[in-house]
């Protein structure tokens, strides 16, 4: 993986956690203003898909090294793939 793409994917993804944490920051604020449950209920479920989503394109990242790293042949590269599933989804 080129350090260009790798770089934008990392801008992206702290970008990503930034708006998770604005939204957060909002959800608290909500709280402390006795807002409706129902609209705090809206905004964790938003929340939680944003991480979600941050989360995703980490583990992708994470199946993207094991399965281009040179140095694992194919039963060793399935084998981490598999051990990375098991242990983060």
């Amino acid at each position: 993986m080129s350090s260009d793409l790798r770089a934008a994917q990392q801008q992206a993804l702290v970008k990503r956690l930034a708006r998770v944490e604005g939204q957060i920051r909002g959800i608290q604020a909500m709280v402390l203003r006795e807002e409706n449950c129902e609209a705090i209920a809206q905004q964790f479920s938003a929340a939680r898909r944003a991480l979600d989503k941050a989360y995703q394109e980490m583990l992708a990242c994470l199946l993207e090294e094991a399965v281009l790293n040179p140095e694992l042949d194919k039963s060793d590269t399935l084998l981490e793939v598999r051990k990375i599933f098991t242990k983060y989804t």
